[in-house]
């Protein structure tokens, strides 16, 4: 019976009937019934997941009315998310998961050709006034020379209990060549590596920390934001370390906290090596709904100051610091469609740099600065729509004793919606500024004003907003300053032969985008 068996295989398959190759069939056969078991075993565990997430669900949803859902319904709504977005997963993984599920691709790109008036290469940025120095951003459209990109990739799982972690990487390249192959000048970087946990199983059912979410590894705060007209975070949080987001204190009170390291290089005087390490401690209060913002930082780095190294002007640098804003966001643009920001920041010794927090360890002990930043969109008229903002900060004895540092930005950024994809944009910004550098890095004391506007021919997916990309426009500027401006340093841009005050025009076309 078992070499007519055998003789049947073989001549459905069409090969000899020998013992051997029977042998080898009936071992294939084998594993291929074992994989089919596996395969079965998996798909019942997905069921029976997805059946409790199913009865969790259903639980949930017979228990929101009236109690639940008028104590805590923002929390049974993100539970809910949750439990709808873990039993899809599971599904995906009873009927074999791809490994494209959950992965993100995000991205923010732009690249442009400058041309200043004599048909040389333009010079030009967001931060080219003197006051640039120390933060002083001016309008970007029509001023950007360089290309620069970043991506974003993030992968998200689910675990059988309902955890969710993702993984994020981010790579980031600038350039100011026009050339197609830039290694040499490329500035290639890995600007975030951080894994993420949120709907923790061991957090459930936990009113304050249930939709809480966990991190650590190298990254910008989530929190950050950036008036983008001015090329310009309002305040930006960055380093290495690790925290907690949206501890829910009260039903209109979340809160966030972090401790992040940063690096003030490596310095080595007398024969004393030091790595200068610097800490963030941060606390990140949202009210109302997040309409409201409190955040406070404390800064440390002790070896700053322990004799191991002077700053530029060969003062002691400070070796703490303190931080704090104070932001409203509002979700229209005084009672009309659009939004509003305005956020007034303060720091002190290594706060002082209260844009880019605790990133200058230059700074000495008695550094003050005080910084406000109001910005918005709103529609202006039929096709018309306005996005203005102002910046101005004031700080004193930053680097140098008595040195003093004032300066304020106007800018508006206008467009007119022409047809479903053309609009012609428009950028006015005046920024007028006194600073008094003592010397430091042989700069010297300047009072002056800049001006720019640009006309920007624009074609774009979609109208209807400022913030809407991609963009590819055209672009003719002209810009002038104040004579005294040119002498502030001989290392900027202002002063240079084919960049002087009297006026300069600059052409371009550019694309930005993000997504």
């Amino acid at each position: 019976m078992q070499k007519a068996s055998s003789w049947l295989l073989a001549s459905v398959l069409g090969v000899s009937a020998t013992t051997s190759q029977a042998a080898t069939l009936e071992e294939r056969m084998a594993a291929f019934e074992a994989r089919a078991s596996a395969a079965e075993k998996r798909a019942a565990a997905a069921e029976q997941q997805t059946q409790a997430l199913a009865r969790e669900l259903q639980q949930i949803k017979l228990a929101t009315p009236p109690v639940v859902a008028a104590v805590a319904t923002p929390t049974v709504d993100a539970r809910l998310a949750k439990l709808e977005a873990s039993q899809q997963s599971t599904e995906k993984q009873g009927n074999g998961a791809h490994l494209t599920d959950g992965f993100s691709f995000k991205g923010y790109a732009r690249s442009g050709l400058l041309i200043n008036d004599g048909l040389g290469g333009g010079r030009g940025g967001p931060y080219t006034t003197p006051a640039g120095s120390v933060g002083g951003a001016v309008g970007r459209l029509g001023n950007e020379d360089d290309t620069y990109m970043r991506i974003d990739l993030s992968k998200e799982l689910y675990a059988q209990n309902g955890t969710r972690s993702k993984f994020t990487v981010s790579i980031a390249d600038g350039v100011e060549s026009s050339n197609d192959w830039t290694a040499e000048e490329s500035n290639l970087n890995v600007r975030q590596v951080f894994t993420e946990l949120d709907h923790l199983a061991a957090f459930k059912g936990n009113s304050m920390f249930e939709n809480s979410t966990l991190w650590a590894g190298k990254r910008f705060d989530r929190d950050n934001f950036d008036i983008h007209w001015l090329d310009s975070d309002v305040v930006y949080l960055a380093g290495t370390g690790g925290g907690i987001y949206d501890i829910q204190m009260t039903k209109d009170w979340r809160s966030n906290y972090s401790l992040i390291g940063r690096n003030y290089g490596d310095f080595s005087e007398g024969g004393v090596n030091a790595d200068v390490e610097s800490y963030i401690l941060t606390s990140n209060q949202f009210f109302d709904g997040g309409q409201w913002q409190w955040m406070f930082n404390a800064i440390g780095s002790k070896k700053n100051d322990f004799g191991t190294r002077s700053n530029e002007a060969g003062l002691t640098p400070a070796d703490s610091g303190l931080h704090s804003m104070v932001a409203n966001h509002q979700k229209t643009f005084f009672g009309r469609e659009g939004f509003f920001k305005t956020a007034l920041l303060y720091g002190q010794g290594l706060g002082a740099e209260v844009k880019n927090v605790g990133s200058d360890g230059e700074l000495i002990d008695d550094a003050r600065a005080l910084r406000l930043a109001v910005y918005g969109e709103t529609p202006l008229a039929p096709n018309w729509r306005i996005g203005p903002s102002l910046l101005a900060e004031q700080s004193k004895d930053r680097y140098v004793k008595g040195d003093d540092y004032r300066w304020m930005t106007l800018n508006v950024r206008l467009a007119n919606e022409i047809n479903s994809n053309f609009e012609m944009a428009y950028e006015m910004s005046w920024q007028t500024m006194q600073l008094d550098p003592k010397g430091y890095l042989q700069r010297n004391a300047v009072d002056g004003d800049f001006w720019k506007f640009t006309v920007a021919p624009t074609f774009k997916p979609d109208l209807g907003d400022l913030l809407t990309r991609p963009e590819l426009r055209l672009f003719a500027s002209v810009m002038n300053w104040s004579s005294d401006l040119d002498r502030y340093s001989t290392t900027d841009s202002f002063g240079k032969s084919d960049f002087n005050a009297g006026g300069t025009w600059q052409y371009g076309i550019q694309m930005e985008t993000w997504f």
